[in-house]
């Protein structure tokens, strides 16, 4: 193949993945001018899975054959969930954008990057997004019970409803799980949540502001594309930028096939295990980027994560109704070891979905005469929490951060070589131990039964959704594989904008740092070729995200 000129590259960019980190940079850059391919290596999702048969698995092993909703990355001692589809980690994360407290940056970061610097970028995130918090009359049992714990410890100070990606009709009442699903709608015609409890799984009513919607579909009003099932294998050197290689997915015929792109610059945001890879992948098996530091794959961290399960008999909690997560108590203070926050947890509505699909869509169509009494049933169905007196309390805390990716080899695949995690739980036990003691509290003074927690107990097993690290800022190569800039070091105009590069846990949900990140390194690669960028002053948006018209931030 032969190697394309400079001119043909010129102002080329290549976004791998479409999540917080890789539509914040595809839209920042293509509004300004760029030519932007977005490669995702999930489906463009048009109708979110909800039936048994539905693709729900991605395997990214074997991509033609598991090509769906979430993958589910299974590790002694720790199992990661991550998201597959344009639009990243919105479609299936619990809405909330939260600004990480100032503590976080005062060691471990780049001393370029501050929490005030991070600010402006911070405010741009929120104005995009169209945050919102939980109006007060539409608060569900979870948030009341919440903030009943946090009143009974002596922590009322520390209650807060958290900022969410989400639309809410102020002027309407919370929609009764019992009775009312009908959709509701804004008075400019668009959709607000009718708290199903889907958040997780996808919100079929589009009341979340999901990257799609904002980000992404700015992106694409500027002339960017983006590529679907393109899988990103390893990136290498040529002429005047890089060759990305991928596989491109044929979920039809269960196949895949080889392809390259070429472009002056890359943009690596395909979370901090897909980055991670790619980079391993191209440095140790393909050795088409020798130079990445060896610090690539430490400091990895779960950012905390932690659920704990409680029974409230005689009290109706109904964890599959409403926003996933709306509150939170906060016990990040900078003097406090450990540090975390709790929040309410929701349980996604599995079951209910599968039946109301058989109610519905199976026995409606095949017995039309039957459809008042399958009407009937299908609200009875709609009215049913299996977990009704369950209560998920969830937490994110500032763990150890010591794990570390790496490509290996396991005893039953030897010829394969994959993407393996060694986390030893000895550094993040005092955190873990304490968002226990801290939940055993707030079940007892609210009269709840605490479930076990064996899986850490016994085995020091956890799961988390929110990784993070791999890829991590630094000062040199012998602390980092990016500087402040997010290139990677002895790689110019290689970049990584995701969660890979946040140097350590950020003790609650991470969505908007990452975000705020990519927007800082999108900021520099622009003011660096000579863009003049303006932040607007501070406002709050309310309502169209994808209406909202705001240029880039500044860098710090």
């Amino acid at each position: 193949m032969s190697e394309p000129s400079r001119s043909t590259l010129e102002k080329s960019v290549v976004v791998v993945g479409s999540g917080f980190g890789g539509c914040v940079t595809a839209c920042r850059l293509a509004e300004a001018g760029y030519h932007v391919t977005v490669l995702e290596r999930g489906r463009e999702w048009t109708r979110y899975p909800r039936k048994v048969n539905d693709p729900w698995i991605f395997d990214s092993r074997k991509p033609e054959k598991w090509n769906g909703w979430v993958e589910f990355h299974i590790w002694r001692k720790m199992v990661v969930a991550t998201g597959a589809g344009v639009g990243g980690g919105s479609l299936i994360y619990a809405n909330l954008s939260l600004v990480a407290p100032e503590s976080n940056f005062q060691q471990g970061w780049p001393k370029e990057i501050t929490y005030q610097g991070l600010l402006p970028h911070y405010d741009e995130v929120g104005r995009v997004l169209g945050l919102e918090v939980l109006p007060d009359n539409q608060l569900n049992a979870r948030t009341r019970l919440v903030r009943e714990g946090a009143e009974a410890i002596g922590a009322g100070a520390r209650f807060r409803k958290l900022d969410l990606a989400v639309r809410f009709a102020k002027d309407f009442p919370a929609p009764d799980p019992r009775r009312d699903t009908g959709e509701r709608f804004l008075a400019e015609g668009q959709k607000q949540c009718v708290h199903c409890g889907n958040c997780d799984l996808g919100c079929q009513e589009n009341a979340k502001n999901t990257l799609d919607f904002n980000y992404l579909k700015r992106a694409r009003a500027a002339g960017a594309e983006v590529r679907s099932l393109h899988q990103v294998e390893y990136v290498e050197p040529i002429k005047g930028g890089y060759r990305v290689h991928f596989w491109v997915i044929d979920p039809r015929r269960h196949a895949r096939k080889r392809g390259s792109i070429d472009a002056e610059r890359v943009v690596l945001a395909a979370g901090s295990l897909g980055s991670t890879e790619i980079l391993l992948r191209s440095r140790d098996q393909h050795r088409t980027l020798p130079r990445i530091s060896r610090f690539l794959g430490h400091n990895w961290s779960s950012n905390g994560d932690f659920l704990t399960l409680a029974d409230y008999p005689q009290r109706q909690i109904d964890p599959s109704f409403g926003p996933t997560i709306s509150c939170g108590i906060d016990y990040l203070d900078a003097d406090r070891t450990p540090r975390f926050i709790i929040e309410d947890g929701g349980l996604p509505p599995v079951l209910r979905n599968f039946r109301l699909y058989l109610w519905g869509n199976r026995l409606g169509r095949a017995f039309p005469p039957l459809r008042p009494l399958i009407e009937k049933r299908m609200e009875q169905v709609r009215a049913r929490d299996d977990s009704a007196h369950t209560m998920p309390w969830f937490a994110n805390g500032v763990d150890g951060s010591d794990g570390r990716l790496r490509l290996g080899r396991r005893w039953y695949t030897p010829w394969r070589r994959e993407l393996l995690l060694n986390w030893n739980p000895a550094k993040s036990a005092e955190l873990i131990d304490g968002i226990i003691a801290k939940h055993k509290e707030l079940i007892k003074a609210t009269g709840g039964e605490r479930r076990s927690t064996w899986t850490w107990d016994l085995f020091r097993w956890l799961i988390t959704p929110h990784p993070l690290g791999g890829c991590n800022l630094g000062n040199s190569p012998a602390d980092g594989v990016v500087d402040h800039r997010g290139q990677v070091f002895e790689y110019p105009n290689l970049y990584v904008a995701d969660g890979a590069v946040i140097p350590e846990a950020v003790g609650l949900n991470p969505s908007r740092t990452i975000a705020a990140v990519a927007e800082r390194i999108a900021a520099i690669m622009l003011e660096e070729d000579g863009h003049r960028l303006k932040v607007r002053a501070p406002e709050k948006i309310v309502g169209a995200p994808e209406t909202v018209e705001t240029p880039a931030a500044p860098a710090a």
